[in-house]
C-alpha cells in the first residue's frame, strides 16, 4: 500500500531566475487540511523539528486562547474587531468562520517567506483550502484524513474540548469536510499511534514535489 494517494494531476509554475544563467527551484508552498482532531497540531511540531529552514505560517484567530496554547506561537489570538480590521485592509490570504469562530493566515508573512525562498507551511481548514487553491493554483494541498469516523470521534472524546453538541457539530462537519477531497492533490491516512508513518508520508511528497520542479 502507497503511503499517500496522489488526488489530481496539474501542472506547477515554472522555476523563478534570480539572474540570467542561474535557476533556482520556486519555494513551495505546503498547505495541510483536515478535520478537527485528525492530528495537524501535532503534525506541524514534528515538521518543525524536521524541517527548520521551512517558515510556518501561525494563523490569525478570534477562538479563545487554551490553556496549553502560547499566543504569536500556536496562533495570534485577535478580537473580532481586530480580526474585522484584518480583514478590510485585505491583510489576510484567506479567511473563514468555523464554528463560530473566524480564523486566518496573515498575507505578510506568508509573502515575504516565498520572497526570501523559503518552503512556506500552512495550516487551513478546507474552507481555507479551497479558497488558496482558487488564488495560488501552485500551492500543494495535503489531507491529512482519519483512518476512520469512528477513531476521529474517540480522539475528540479524548481530548475533552468540547461537549457532546460541539462533538456532534464537528463529526458532521468532518463527514462534508471529507467530501472535498477532490480538491486536494494528496490525501495522508493519520493511523492512531502510527504518527511517525504519517510525517514520513509528508516527507516523501515534498521529496517529490521538490524533484518535478
Amino acid at each position: 500500500m502507497t503511503p499517500f494517494v496522489r488526488v489530481n494531476s496539474w501542472l506547477r509554475g515554472p522555476a523563478y531566475v534570480s539572474s540570467p544563467g542561474n535557476r533556482k527551484q520556486s519555494p513551495l508552498l505546503i498547505v495541510l487540511s483536515g478535520p478537527s482532531g485528525v492530528g495537524k497540531d501535532m503534525l506541524l511540531s514534528l515538521m518543525k523539528q524536521r524541517f527548520p529552514r521551512f517558515h510556518f505560517a501561525i494563523t490569525a484567530t478570534t477562538r479563545p486562547r487554551r490553556a496549553n496554547e502560547t499566543d504569536g506561537v500556536n496562533y495570534f489570538f485577535v478580537s473580532h474587531e481586530t480580526f474585522l480590521q484584518m480583514v478590510r485592509k485585505d491583510e489576510l490570504l484567506e479567511w473563514s468562520e468555523v464554528y463560530g469562530n473566524r480564523y486566518g493566515v496573515p498575507l505578510a508573512q506568508v509573502m515575504l517567506a516565498l520572497q526570501r525562498g523559503h518552503d512556506t507551511v500552512l495550516k487551513v481548514d478546507v474552507q481555507g483550502a479551497e479558497k488558496i487553491k482558487a488564488g495560488i493554483p501552485g500551492a500543494i494541498l495535503i489531507f491529512v484524513a482519519p483512518p476512520s469516523t469512528e477513531a476521529l470521534a474517540a480522539r475528540l472524546r479524548g481530548r475533552k474540548t468540547e461537549n457532546a453538541a460541539e462533538l456532534e457539530l464537528r463529526l458532521d462537519t468532518s463527514r462534508k469536510e471529507m467530501a472535498a477531497l477532490p480538491l486536494f492533490d494528496y490525501v495522508v491516512v493519520n493511523d492512531e499511534g502510527k504518527i511517525e508513518d504519517t510525517l514520513k508520508a509528508i516527507e516523501a511528497i515534498i521529496e517529490k514535489e521538490k524533484r518535478t520542479q
